[in-house]
């Protein structure tokens, strides 16, 4: 999942929804399920999510939407496996590459 969001200290739940093509109230479903995501809030209350917030959401998403898992299940994967987070940033920059060499391949043919 290759989600395209500005380099920014805080991302507000709105721009968070829209890169990952969710409702703003699944991420804070996930944030009430999933410890490991802990977005500050400012005065009004407003969540601001950081870059390792981020990172956490494209893990939870991973095996949530694309792998299948249950919620149970992605906790117990998140809790066994420590690597899981490498596992799929590894897999979004393959995702990457793939695309940019597809471009390439477009351009190459034309």
């Amino acid at each position: 999942m290759n989600i395209n969001l500005p380099n920014k200290i805080y991302y507000s739940i709105g721009e968070v929804a829209k890169a990952f093509d969710v409702n703003a109230s699944l991420i804070r479903f996930w944030e009430k399920e999933f410890d490991i995501l802990q977005p500050k809030k400012n005065k009004k209350g407003n969540r601001l999510f950081t870059q390792k917030d981020l990172e956490n959401l494209k893990t939870i998403y991973h095996l949530v939407k694309e792998k299948g898992y249950t919620l149970e299940g992605a906790k117990i994967e998140l809790q066994e496996n420590s690597k899981i987070t490498d596992k799929v940033e590894l897999i979004s920059r393959l995702e990457y590459i793939k695309s940019e060499l597809l471009i390439i391949k477009q351009h190459l043919d034309n």
